[in-house]
């Protein structure tokens, strides 16, 4: 299966004989995020490897499927603390449930020999307590991803990024999810002398073997189009959606006038190009 291509990534970091992985995630909804994991975690499940996910909160009706029908064993710590205070504090909130995520792991789960720890790095000094060597998934460092703010908004932010850059140095190895995040992680944690390894996002080609019929497609690009911009994302401030529009205007001003089509056309360069912005809304966000 194309999803066991991507466990290679513990054999080349941990010791061979090492059969057991937990996986310690903030929050198993519905994301990129939770897709590699789940993705991750399927994929040593198929080679053998005793996989469990651990995680502060579990919704079985907004998840992926694998992680509610049984395939993958799901355990929950914490869930009753607090996501934000009024409105705000999300990364203190998400700081002290993976923390206290950690310590329950540690007190009633330590029997792994390799913990995958995703998103949010502070509870590493925690799990070094225990005999497992630890991966840590950075997808993007969280401080580049907080609002700005004001002076107070400054101060509240300055040990929650002195903690994620400390505790991220602690991990056995740190990975990411593309060369661009590894130069981003580079310029952000100055004081680590990390080099994290890449390791892309699976996909499970099963997936794209049937199609919805009720899924009509066709002409979804016109046939004159011969250049494609395609943006996937979920639809929210952060992704950054206008920068597909952007990249596209910037490039017609080099696209020649003459662009090999499968339908010539006397058009303008423009009228050859198509974006297609494809995006999933979140009911729960």
């Amino acid at each position: 299966p194309e999803r066991s291509r991507h466990t290679h990534f513990v054999h080349n970091t941990m010791a061979e004989h090492a059969r057991s992985v937990a996986f310690l995630h903030p929050d198993l909804g519905i994301g990129g995020a939770e897709r590699l994991v789940v993705d991750a975690a399927l994929a040593l499940q198929q080679k053998g490897f005793a996989v469990h996910m651990y995680t502060s909160h579990h919704d079985p009706g907004h998840c992926f499927k694998e992680t509610r029908d049984g395939t993958l064993n799901v355990t929950v710590y914490g869930d009753w603390l607090p996501r934000n205070v009024f409105g705000y504090l999300h990364a203190l909130c998400a700081y002290i449930r993976m923390v206290y995520l950690a310590i329950m792991f540690l007190i009633f789960e330590r029997r792994y020999n390799v913990l995958f720890v995703d998103q949010v790095s502070v509870c590493m000094p925690y799990l070094l307590l225990g005999n497992a060597k630890i991966i840590f998934y950075c997808h993007f460092p969280d401080q580049l991803l907080a609002k700005e703010g004001g002076s107070l908004k400054a101060y509240y932010r300055a040990p929650l990024d002195w903690m994620e850059q400390t505790t991220t140095g602690m991990a056995h190895t740190v990975m990411v999810n593309s060369r661009f995040t590894a130069q981003t992680f580079k310029n952000t944690f100055t004081s680590l002398s990390v080099a994290p390894e890449v390791l892309y996002p699976s996909l499970n080609f099963s997936a794209f073997d049937t199609v919805d019929p009720g899924v009509d497609i066709d002409g979804l690009v016109p046939s004159q189009r011969s250049v494609v911009f395609l943006s996937i994302n979920r639809y929210e401030r952060k992704k950054n959606l206008p920068l597909a529009l952007m990249v596209c205007a910037l490039s017609l001003q080099n696209v020649p006038q003459r662009v090999p089509l499968s339908h010539p056309t006397k058009d303008p360069p423009a009228a050859r190009v198509c974006v297609c912005v494809s995006v999933g809304v979140s009911l729960f966000a």
